[in-house]
């Protein structure tokens, strides 16, 4: 990176901030965003994480957990590019599905990504000026059987963004979700498990059996692709793109 090339950091003077931003897909958005020359606040409910995912971009750690809707009065308001990631997930049949957890995902996945829209938006508007990247899924477009709360929230997710980019229209504002197949990161690591136990198979048969079995690029995505897609998305090049899903799903979705 070349801190006095305006191209390599197009984000100069601008403020991000990323929600699970201490590991995984959140992480490397934080590296891009901060490489691209932002300001980054990194929120993550892991202390630990989050402080060294801010140490190193240096930028600002917030730790609080957005299952709980009064946390994000506890975020600046001020801030131009902000990536709604945070999200976890819980696999179980509906009639064995825990309704206290399909709460717990809905308010992580989808009210708090409204509440952050709700609450940067009046500086993005005041500004002419914002980017909102969602970090959806390939279930925000598909299914898959006992992923019921992941699937709901991801589907309402592609929604309020296509809301929020008709609304920002106006201001300048964009608002997009990034769609992507299985990356390998502990959220998808943790789900070895349980899916091996659904399937009755070996965890050693997860991946190649279950996991890729739609995809036809047969690996998992890395986080670093999946910023590279919120980067470019939160860069001057797409000031016209907006309300649209970018899929990384190996061609998932094209069958």
């Amino acid at each position: 990176m070349n801190p006095t090339n305006p191209a390599a950091t197009p984000l100069r003077g601008r403020t991000a901030l990323v929600t699970g931003g201490g590991a995984g897909i959140g992480r490397a958005c934080v590296r891009a965003l901060a490489e691209s020359g932002s300001s980054v606040h990194v929120v993550d409910r892991d202390a630990k994480a989050a402080k060294a995912a801010a140490e190193e971009a240096g930028g600002t750690a917030h730790v609080l957990d957005l299952a709980d809707p009064a946390a994000v009065h506890e975020l600046p308001s001020e801030v131009d590019v902000l990536v709604n990631n945070a999200g976890l997930q819980h696999i179980a049949p509906v009639q064995d599905f825990p309704p206290e957890r399909f709460t717990q995902l809905q308010q992580v996945m989808v009210t708090a990504p409204f509440l952050l829209a709700r609450h940067c938006l009046p500086h993005m508007y005041a500004h002419g000026w914002g980017r909102i990247v969602h970090i959806s899924s390939v279930h925000g477009l598909r299914a898959s059987q006992g992923k019921a709360a992941y699937v709901a929230a991801k589907h309402g997710l592609e929604g309020l963004s296509k809301v929020l980019a008709l609304e920002g229209a106006p201001y300048g504002v964009t608002s997009n979700c990034v769609a992507p197949g299985y990356v390998r990161t502990a959220l998808v690591e943790d789900q070895i498990g349980s899916q091996a136990a659904a399937h009755g198979i070996e965890p050693g048969q997860v991946v190649d059996e279950v996991l890729l079995h739609r995809t036809a690029i047969k690996r998992l995505l890395e986080p670093e692709e999946v910023a590279a897609a919120v980067r470019w998305l939160c860069g001057p090049e797409t000031g016209y793109l907006s309300g649209s899903s970018l899929t990384l799903d190996g061609a998932w979705t094209a069958s």
